[in-house]
């Protein structure tokens, strides 16, 4: 599959570099302002104390 994704991404290989780590640094982006403030929304943590 990253073979795959590699082969198919245009240019030089410090121009792939760049593409996937900004499309990593988007879809991190999308979980942790979108997606985790979603599900938070029906995971109801109970409260614990550690002693």
């Amino acid at each position: 599959m990253y073979a795959g994704l590699w082969r198919i991404l245009p240019g030089p290989w410090w121009v792939r570099v760049i593409i996937l780590l900004v499309v990593v640094a988007a879809v991190l982006y999308g979980l942790f302002f979108y997606a985790f403030p979603w599900v938070s929304q029906f995971v109801n943590p109970q409260e614990v104390t550690v002693e």
